[in-house]
């Protein structure tokens, strides 16, 4: 498969407070999965903020963005280039060893026979999307999983946000039992499915495109036992109530993609719609949340 290469955005900026304010505004404008916006601090105190595009972005808008939330002099100091696909997936896939999470292993194809065979492997190829099991997120998602499926075994599924398709295909491999995938990035809806499949999986995970939960195959597949949604903290603020109206009573919820100082928040959106918080996993600055609905 020929990948396409993304479309790099970078700037610094002066200090944490800054950084999250300006990432929380191109957050909100890239909700529709346009952009995936990532900040790191430098050992100097300054914090590189990168947003990765898979179309080539309006320049001028994204200034414009940057410009009123962090500053002209920021703005000016935008950078774009091309980086591209083949190189920097696949390359850091190769550098990576085997992620253990409870019962799953998640491992690259250069690492299949380094897989104990006591343990669910996950392969995931070097692809344009997201979830490797090397980051923080999903590696907490993974290890909730394993915990809901020591006391329970939900019959229906759904992985929102899929990206590679680690979590679907985890939940599937465990359960024998169909599992509901999606994501609203073509490429990512593509490249879950054929990790389905790698994994020997396409059975029961079926990838589909959708935005949030307006496809009808939220409401035909469920109400789900168990969602798993590695995403970002806005969109999954914004979720809550949607995903409560999809969830069954005593559903389990496994949410990701926030940082630490965002849980909170993201906490009392889904409390508020009945659903009591079980467990939060720390892992590298992430946090991982279990929740359930009142029966």
């Amino acid at each position: 498969m020929k990948l396409s290469p993304t479309y790099r955005a970078t700037f610094s900026i002066g200090n944490e407070a800054a950084a999250r304010r300006v990432v929380d505004v191109l957050t909100e404008v890239f909700f529709e999965g346009d952009a995936a916006v990532a900040a790191f601090e430098r050992p100097d105190g300054q914090w590189d903020v990168t947003l990765h595009f898979a179309e080539a972005p309006d320049q001028a808008l994204l200034r414009e963005l940057i410009a009123t939330s962090a500053g002209n002099d920021i703005a000016a100091n935008l950078a774009f280039d091309t980086v591209e696909a083949k190189d920097w997936v696949k390359a850091s896939l190769e550098d990576l060893v085997p992620v253990p999470a409870g019962r799953f292993v998640v491992h690259g194809s250069h690492d299949r026979d380094r897989v104990a065979p006591n343990k669910l492997a996950i392969e995931i190829e070097a692809a344009l999307a997201f979830g490797t099991g090397h980051h923080g997120t999903t590696r907490g998602c993974l290890l909730l999983l394993d915990h809901v499926l020591k006391q329970a075994r939900p019959k229906r599924v759904l992985d929102l946000g899929t990206g590679t398709g680690v979590l679907g295909i985890a939940a599937a491999k465990s359960l024998h039992r169909a599992v509901l995938a999606s994501d609203i990035d073509p490429p990512s809806v593509r490249v879950a499915a054929e990790n389905a499949a790698l994994n020997q999986a396409g059975q029961h995970v079926r990838v589909i495109r959708a935005t949030g939960f307006a496809a009808p195959d939220f409401a035909r597949t469920g109400p789900f036992d168990l969602v798993l949604a590695n995403i970002l903290a806005n969109p999954l603020r914004q979720l809550a109530g949607p995903m409560a109206r999809h969830l069954a009573p005593g559903a389990r919820v496994i949410l990701s993609g926030l940082l630490s100082h965002q849980a909170p928040a993201v906490i009392a959106a889904y409390r508020a719609r009945g659903l009591v918080p079980l467990r939060h996993l720390r892992i590298e600055g992430w946090s991982s949340l279990l929740l359930r609905k009142a029966l």
